[in-house]
């Protein structure tokens, strides 16, 4: 971190996907992206994607005159979170089949709803039944 009477004016703040872990490649596929202008020593990066498995991030200090060298680069994770929706428990209107889901606008599951009820076994009017549920 910079002393309180250092001449750096900004950070210019570089970051890449890769397939790797650990340190880059001596040749990547992906071109470097840019952020220049922070005036912190923090700065939040969005819009990352969970499907970028490995970013490599490097930064340097610039004055009003001269940008200095780049930082050994790291590398980061972005995990993925991963979840399942229950075909038992989800919407009416919703068709849940392993990893797939599709939004069924006739109801698929009205019918089964409708013919429980008659049976006595559907729903209550309680509000934990409730479809917005």
């Amino acid at each position: 971190l910079p002393d309180g009477d250092s001449k750096i004016d900004h950070y210019v703040l570089e970051y890449r996907k890769t397939n790797f872990e650990g340190p880059p490649r001596a040749k990547e596929d992906q071109p470097w992206m840019v952020i220049e202008g922070i005036k912190g020593t923090e700065y939040t990066l969005s819009g990352l994607k969970f499907d970028m498995k490995y970013m490599n991030f490097r930064v340097r200090a610039c004055n009003k005159a001269v940008a200095g060298e780049f930082s050994e680069p790291v590398t980061l994770e972005t995990k993925a979170f991963m979840f399942r929706l229950d075909a038992s428990t989800c919407h009416q209107n919703l068709r849940v089949e392993e990893l797939s889901v599709e939004w069924d606008a006739t109801g698929g599951k009205v019918q089964d709803v409708k013919a429980r009820e008659k049976d006595g076994k559907g729903r209550t009017a309680s509000p934990a039944n409730s479809p917005a549920r």
